[in-house]
C-alpha cells in the first residue's frame, strides 16, 4: 500500500500537494457551513450534529479540567523534591551535559538578560549547562553588539556559552527553525568534534528568548534522562504558561493565555497526545541522527517530533516533565498593538496546519511503523488543526442558526428544544471553566502590589469576554491561516514582539 501511495505521489507531486493543501480549509469551511446549507436540506441531521458537537465541548471541558488538577498536584510534588539529590545517586551522572539553543530576532537586550540569569539559577551545575544564542546575519551591527554585551557579563557563568549568526539562505524559510538548525550543527561540532563531550550523555534543548525555566528543570531532566531505556527516542516537555506578564496584558489577551497555560498543564497526563510544544528537549544524539531541524519550515516543534517518529521507524514519543516553564503572553507597548500581537502569534501557531499534508504524505507512505500509533498521532494533530477555526462557530452560534435559516423545522420539537438544550450543555461547561480559574490562581505568580485586591477579585468577569476574543483572537486567525493553506500562500514569519 506504502508502494502504492509513493508511485501516485512521484508521478503527480504537484497535484497531490495542492490537493493535501485544500483539505484542511474545505474541512472546516465545510463544517462551518454546513448548520447554513444544512438547515435546508436535512435539518434533523444539522441539529443532531449540534447536540453532539456540543456534549463533545462538555466532555473536553471536564476531561481538561480534571487532568490540569491532577497534573497541577503533580507539579506541586515535583517542584517539591530535591532532584540535584536524586540524579546524583544515578549511574553516569558526571557525564550529563545540556546544550540550550536560544534562537533570537530583533529581541531586547533586557529580555534575554532575564532568560540567561534564570538558566544560571539552575540547581544543577551551571558548568553543565552550555548555551548557545542563535542571533540572525541580517540584523547585523545590532545583533552583534547585543551578544557582545552579553556574552561579557556570562561568558564565565556557564559550562560554555556561545553566539552563531546564522546566515540569509536560498531556499531557507527565515524563523526559529532554520536558525536553531545552524546553531544545533554549529554547537555539535564544536562540543562533539572539537572538545571532545560524548554526544550519548547530551541533551538539547529548544529554548525560546522569553522562556523563564523553573530552577529544578535541568535537573529533573537530567534525572528522566538518565533514568529513561529509550533516551535516545525521547522527547521532553514542561508545562508552558504564559504567567511572565499575565496580569500587565488586556483581558481579551489574559483569558486566552490562560486557558493555553490550564491545558499545557493538564497535557501532561495524556501521553498519547504529548508533542513537544515552544520549549523542549531531546537527545543531542537523535537530533543529529535525524538530521536537525528542517530549514524550510515555520512551526518547527512538531515537525521535528514526526520527522523523528517516521525516520526512527515509530519508536519515538514525548514524555512530560511535571514543572512549570512560564512565557510571555502576547503583549505590546499599547493596548490595540498587544491585541495585533496576539492575533498574529494565533495566525502562527494555526500555521501549523501547513505541515498536515506532509504528516498525511508519511502516514501514507512510510512503511514500517506501527499502523495503531501513526494513525493516532495524526488523527490527534488533524482534529486540533482543521477544528482549530471551527469550534467557535459551532459551538457559539450553531444552535441559533437552524431558526433563522428554516423557521419550519424551528416550530418543530427537536427544532424548538435546540438552542434550549444547546444552552443547558454549555451552560454545564461554567463548572468546568471555575476548575480551571481556581487553578489557575494556585498557580499564577503572585499579586504585583500596584494591582488591587478588588481586581484580581473581579478578573473572572473577564471571562464574559471569551466569546469576542475567541473569535477575534483565535478562530479568526486560525481560518486565515487555513484560507492562506487553500491558495498556496505562505505565511510570512513574523516574531512575537516581547517587551
Amino acid at each position: 500500500m506504502s508502494y502504492f501511495f509513493q508511485t501516485i505521489f512521484r508521478r503527480y507531486p504537484i497535484k497531490t500537494q495542492r490537493a493535501l493543501e485544500v483539505l484542511p480549509g474545505f474541512f472546516s469551511w465545510s463544517l462551518i457551513l454546513f448548520p447554513v446549507w444544512g438547515s435546508f436540506l436535512v435539518p434533523m441531521v444539522v441539529a443532531y450534529f449540534i447536540l453532539f458537537y456540543n456534549v463533545y465541548w462538555f466532555y473536553k471541558s471536564f476531561s481538561l479540567a480534571i487532568i490540569a488538577t491532577i497534573a497541577h498536584r503533580r507539579i506541586k510534588r515535583a517542584e517539591k523534591e530535591d532532584w540535584v539529590l536524586k540524579t546524583r545517586k544515578i549511574k553516569n551522572f558526571a557525564k550529563v551535559r545540556h546544550l540550550i539553543i536560544i534562537p533570537n530576532y530583533k529581541e531586547r537586550l533586557e529580555k534575554l538578560r532575564k532568560t540567561l540569569e534564570h538558566i544560571a539559577g539552575q540547581t544543577i551545575s551551571r558548568k553543565r549547562l552550555f548555551v548557545v544564542l542563535a542571533m540572525e546575519e541580517r540584523e547585523g551591527d545590532v545583533a552583534r553588539e547585543r551578544a557582545k554585551a552579553l556574552l561579557e557579563e556570562f561568558k564565565n557563568v556557564f559550562g560554555g556559552f556561545y553566539t552563531t549568526f546564522h546566515p540569509d539562505t536560498e531556499g531557507e524559510v527565515k524563523g526559529k527553525s532554520s536558525n536553531q538548525a545552524f546553531a544545533g550543527i554549529w554547537a555539535k561540532r564544536k562540543l562533539v568534534d572539537e572538545q571532545g563531550f560524548d554526544i550519548n550523555f547530551m541533551t538539547v534543548s529548544s529554548v525560546d528568548a522569553d522562556t523563564l525555566f523553573d530552577k529544578q528543570y535541568f535537573a529533573y531532566l537530567t534525572y528522566l534522562f538518565l533514568t529513561d531505556k529509550n533516551r535516545y527516542r525521547r522527547f521532553w516537555q514542561s508545562a508552558t504558561v504564559y504567567y511572565n506578564n499575565i496580569w500587565y496584558v488586556p483581558a481579551a489577551i489574559r483569558i486566552l493565555s490562560i486557558i493555553g497555560s490550564i491545558w499545557r498543564t493538564g497535557i501532561l497526563l495524556r501521553h498519547e497526545r504529548l508533542i513537544p510544544n515552544g520549549t523542549y528537549s531531546l537527545s543531542l544524539k537523535m537530533l543529529d541522527n535525524i538530521g536537525y531541524w528542517d530549514t524550510d519550515v515555520i512551526p518547527e516543534d512538531y515537525r521535528i517530533f514526526f520527522k523523528a517518529f517516521y525516520r526512527l521507524g515509530g519508536n519515538v514519543s514525548a514524555a512530560p516533565i511535571f514543572l512549570r516553564t512560564s512565557m510571555d503572553a502576547a503583549q505590546s507597548t499599547s493596548y490595540i498593538k498587544s491585541l495585533k500581537n496576539k492575533y498574529e502569534q494565533e495566525k502562527r501557531w494555526a500555521w501549523g496546519v501547513s505541515d498536515d499534508p506532509l504528516f498525511i504524505k508519511w502516514w501514507l507512505t512510510v512503511p514500517n511503523v506501527s499502523f495503531f500509533d501513526k494513525t493516532s498521532y495524526l488523527l490527534r494533530v488533524l482534529s486540533d488543526h482543521f477544528l482549530w477555526p471551527v469550534n467557535w462557530f459551532i459551538i457559539t452560534i450553531g444552535a441559533n442558526v437552524i431558526p433563522i435559516v428554516n423557521p419550519v423545522f424551528a416550530r418543530t420539537a427537536l427544532g424548538y428544544n435546540l438552542p434550549r438544550l444547546s444552552s443547558l450543555v454549555l451552560a454545564s461547561c461554567l463548572v468546568a471553566l471555575v476548575v480551571m480559574i481556581i487553578i489557575d490562581y494556585r498557580q499564577r505568580p503572585k499579586r504585583p502590589a500596584h494591582i488591587s485586591r478588588l481586581r484580581h477579585i473581579l478578573q473572572p468577569v473577564e471571562y464574559i469576554l471569551m466569546p469576542i476574543s475567541g473569535f477575534f483572537l483565535s478562530a479568526l486567525p486560525g481560518l486565515i491561516a487555513h484560507i492562506n493553506l487553500m491558495l498556496g500562500k505562505r505565511l510570512e514569519y513574523k516574531v512575537t514582539e516581547k517587551i
